[in-house]
């Protein structure tokens, strides 16, 4: 500033020279300032609670944060020790969590992959609905319904020691059936062979008419026919297989049943009613071997009913099953009957083997499926046989159980 320039104006306060007004601004500055000190010990006590508060909520979410954690780490280590399979998918069906039990029936799949494309890869379709197989493994895989999130569990429980005790038993089964069943097949098998061995030695004598002669060689023939067709279903029993799958029409099997049976239904007087299967309804299996089983249920069924009687056929289809319908409208039988019918060499027709219908069980069973019969006294019967429509692995054709 130069020296030149003139100096500013100073504002002036007019300080009250009068006593009463300087008292009034006095007591005025001191009200003002109890205010504000009200006021800051007012801010002071609210920033305090503020304070308390913030630490309380501080240490509440601290420990919710710890319980979390610690939740969080149980349950990682109980995934890990689980047994069963765990694997977790997200909304779009990939693989974002595995436990070490998936790792080890799966393989490790790689995360993010498809869940579409781990089930192809590394599981295989057995013959019992729930189950696949994974390597030399057998599971029961189940999954839940979408979460909140969209997101999947596929659970993975290991069965592979249950059902080869399950194999075991119904081989152990097996055994003591045939036990009990080589003691009743001298039985079956010492009547017929009587007969046959009666008429041949007739046939030793050189003066017997022609005539006699071939009537004896005829009953002695279906007398043999008999013990093979015995020997046949015996041994059909106890191997306990079928051999030989292929994929054929369910319509062209009923044709081939209604060609077989409709005749000798015609024969009784009986009326025989077949529903059409839809049409392109296919099943993998054995043909012939579900043709005798079917062939079996449907002699039963024509014995069963009276002339002017019917008998019924059709089929239900799910996507995973077929279910054969045998109904008869007659005599029915008693519980007693019912309970037992499956059992080897039971039988309530004189010309019975007794054997049928545990080998069409053991067909049906041989299928992935089973025989279900409902019966009343003098109110009809109705068999139904079940099979899968071929989720069973190829590889496994030679040895299907039909226990």
């Amino acid at each position: 500033m130069n020296v030149t320039d003139p100096v500013p104006s100073v504002p002036t306060i007019e300080i009250p020279t009068d006593p009463a007004r300087l008292a009034e601004a006095f007591r005025l500055f001191n009200q003002v300032s109890e205010e504000l000190s009200t006021a800051y010990g007012t801010l002071e006590r609210q920033v305090e609670a503020l304070t308390g508060e913030l630490a309380a909520a501080n240490g509440a979410l601290r420990q919710q944060y710890q319980e979390k954690a610690a939740l969080t780490d149980r349950l990682t280590r109980l995934l890990e020790a689980l047994p069963a399979g765990v694997v977790v998918l997200d909304r779009e069906g990939r693989l974002d969590v595995a436990n070490p039990a998936a790792d080890h029936l799966l393989g490790t799949p790689a995360l993010g992959m498809a869940w579409g494309n781990i089930e192809a890869v590394c599981l295989r379709p057995t013959d019992t609905a729930g189950e696949m197989q994974a390597g030399e493994h057998r599971v029961a895989m189940s999954m839940t319904a979408p979460d909140s999130s969209g997101g999947r569990i596929v659970l993975l429980h290991d069965i592979t020691g249950a059902h080869q005790l399950k194999m075991q038993a119904e081989r152990h089964e097996r055994l003591a059936a045939m036990g009990e069943m080589a003691a009743q097949l001298a039985h079956q098998l010492r009547t017929p062979l009587a007969a046959a061995l009666l008429y041949a030695g007739n046939l030793e004598n050189p003066d017997m008419p022609e005539a006699t002669r071939i009537s004896i060689a005829q009953k002695t023939v279906g007398r043999l026919k008999h013990l093979e067709h015995l020997i046949q279903d015996m041994l059909l029993f106890a191997r306990g297989e079928v051999l030989g799958r292929e994929s054929f029409a369910v319509e062209e099997l009923l044709g081939e049943l209604a060609h077989t049976f409709e005749p000798l239904a015609r024969a009784r007087g009986v009326e025989f009613a077949l529903t059409p299967a839809p049409a392109g309804l296919a099943i993998t299996g054995n043909r012939k071997a579900l043709a005798g089983a079917l062939t079996n249920l449907l002699e039963n069924a024509l014995q069963a009913v009276a002339e002017g009687g019917c008998v019924s056929l059709g089929v239900d289809a799910t996507d995973e099953r077929l279910a054969f319908r045998i109904r008869d409208n007659g005599r029915g039988m008693p519980p007693d009957v019912v309970a037992r019918l499956f059992q080897p060499f039971f039988t309530t027709r004189a010309e019975g083997t007794g054997l049928g219908l545990a080998i069409a069980r053991g067909v049906a069973r041989a299928h992935g499926g089973g025989i279900d019969v409902e019966s009343a006294h003098g109110a009809g019967t109705e068999f139904v046989l079940t099979v899968s429509r071929g989720t069973r692995n190829m590889g496994d054709e030679n040895s299907l159980e039909s226990n």
